[in-house]
């Protein structure tokens, strides 16, 4: 992969991790409910998940995802059916000033809790898969070999996925000083829940490309 095709995936890498998303949503919730420190979890759930999907994409599983009516419905449905589930739990939130130092499981909010709820929000989404397959393709030379390009792909993914998510949860962190009324946090914890739930909605519009 030259230098100039590289800087060119680390623009749309950018974009792709700017762009408002699940997985912002998800880092921002969590950000708020269980501070930077532990919310990191979060975060390397969600960046395993995209070496996930892009592993499957290397792989040449993510065009038979995307070609078959069955398999898309599938994921896509259990993709919405757990971000709706995340919605639930965010807006049922206790109403409570979080402890970001505390172990958090009362709340759902162990490390590995964390990390599976990143996890399952990046790899149950079919549109990254799709979305995946549209990008990649522009970067992949098929006359070199394949595998260090894959790497080095994932790799800037990987990079920029976990400076753009640490910041989104970073700033959500910081409301946690200044939220310590009871209706406070629970508009907050409502507004993210509703966030989740109608990003679940919107998967549930996204369709297989003819």
């Amino acid at each position: 992969m030259s230098l100039e095709t590289w800087l060119a995936f680390l623009a749309a890498a950018c974009l792709i991790s700017i762009s408002p998303g699940a997985g912002v949503v998800s880092c921002l919730g969590a950000g708020l409910r269980f501070g930077l420190a532990r919310a990191m979890w979060n975060i390397f759930g969600l960046i395993t998940g995209i070496l996930f999907v892009l592993a499957i994409v290397a792989a040449g599983l993510g065009a038979l995802l995307a070609a078959s009516t069955i398999a898309f419905a599938v994921v896509k449905w259990l993709g919405v059916a757990y971000l709706v589930w995340l919605g639930v739990q965010q807006w049922r939130a206790p109403a409570l000033p979080v402890d970001a130092n505390a172990a958090g499981s009362e709340l759902g909010g162990t490390r590995r809790q964390l990390y599976v709820r990143g996890f399952l929000v990046n790899a149950t989404n079919p549109k990254g898969i799709v979305f995946m397959l549209a990008v990649l393709p522009q970067f992949i030379d098929p006359a070199r070999p394949l595998l260090p390009q894959y790497t080095i792909c994932g790799a800037t993914l990987m990079a920029t996925d976990l400076v753009v998510m640490t910041a989104y949860t970073a700033f959500a962190a910081t409301a946690l000083r200044m939220l310590r009324k009871p209706r406070q946090i629970r508009a907050m914890n409502r507004t993210f829940g509703g966030l989740l739930m109608a990003m679940g909605a919107l998967l549930a519009t996204f369709k297989r490309a003819a």
